[in-house]
């Protein structure tokens, strides 16, 4: 696909959000990434340069909106721009993380659907396509008047768990709240055992309280706590919390996106220590700093899920093929 006798061959490039996960995604596809120069001018202002013929062919712009959000927002849209006026067949924003996913509904009177306005942002910047990678609430593929693939991490994270060998009649996967019952039912049917979901109540915009546990009982067992995203880290911690307190043997934590903004560090080191918290497992949607790697920090690759979801629309094949069942022998 990166051979130079076809005119419509793909293109990976990257921004500076995530470029280890891109030059990864790109060797997987057989390739090195494009070649393109991002700076910044003295007054903070994004500057780029497309250092290679791009005319006619597939465009390919891995950019996860991820801190610093507005600023990685900025230079994807600008990218795109780039790109638009150098006449490739197609564009496709690559986004393992979709910033602003959160802000997708006025839950309150006066606010903004931020989600939206991104949408609405990429669209208008020149984008054909988008893949996207786990979004925090499904409905945003609507937000876009251009295609959407959406990618779950499940399987790559649910085939990390299988290789720890726990027997599935000692496993429970525990969903922190109400709002990620579908999320870790998807990830049960992956990895085996039973479920059991926390009744989340929030007391305020940035506080919340653990309240019943629904579902399988977790005393003597393993427990998987699974969610979307750690962002605070306070959900995720509530439930290792509640998982300890009902006398859970080892307890795991399971996430696509390790955002891990705020105090998300010292919640995860002090509940590490204090419930014996494993393993924390997520994935390379978003860049982890060496300061944020905690020793029982698990990162799992999904530059081959990404490489064939780009060879797939590529070649105009179905993505939705990468998500069927696989048989019980394949996933042990």
């Amino acid at each position: 696909m990166f051979g130079n006798g076809n005119n419509h061959k793909l293109k990976i490039f990257s921004g500076r959000a995530n470029r280890p996960l891109a030059e990864r995604i790109a060797v997987d596809l057989g390739g090195a990434l494009g070649r393109i120069d991002i700076r910044d001018f003295p007054d903070g202002e994004t500057s780029v340069r497309i250092d290679e013929d791009v005319r006619g062919r597939d465009v390919f712009i891995v950019q996860p909106v991820c801190t610093p959000v507005n600023q990685h927002l900025m230079e994807l849209l600008i990218l795109i721009d780039a790109f638009k006026r150098a006449s490739p067949a197609r564009i496709t924003a690559v986004l393992p993380y979709y910033g602003y996913a959160r802000q997708d509904r006025k839950d309150k009177g006066r606010v903004p659907i931020s989600a939206k306005l991104v949408a609405n942002l990429i669209t208008k910047a020149g984008a054909d396509r988008v893949l996207a990678l786990d979004l925090h609430a499904a409905q945003i593929q609507g937000f876009f008047d251009i295609p959407v693939d959406h990618l779950y991490a499940v399987k790559e994270l649910a085939k990390h768990m299988r290789s720890l060998n726990i027997p599935p009649d000692e496993l429970v996967v525990l969903s922190p709240d109400e709002g990620s019952i579908k999320k870790a039912l998807d990830f049960q049917k992956n990895v085996g055992g039973d479920i059991a979901i926390i009744n989340k109540q929030r007391t305020s915009a940035t506080e919340v309280k653990q309240g019943h546990l629904i579902g399988a009982p977790l005393d003597g067992k393993t427990v998987v706590v699974y969610d979307d995203l750690i962002s605070t880290a306070g959900t995720i911690v509530g439930a290792v919390r509640v998982a300890h307190a009902h006398g859970a043997k080892n307890i795991y934590i399971g996430a696509t996106h390790g955002v891990l903004c705020g105090k998300a560090i010292d919640k995860l080191k002090e509940v590490s220590r204090d419930c014996n918290l494993t393993q924390i497992a997520v994935t390379d949607s978003v860049p982890i700093p060496p300061e944020k790697m905690l020793p029982n920090m698990k990162v799992i690759s999904v530059a081959g899920l990404f490489a064939k979801a780009i060879q797939r629309i590529h070649g105009n094949e179905s993505i939705s093929a990468l998500f069927s069942d696989e048989s019980p022998a394949e996933k042990r």
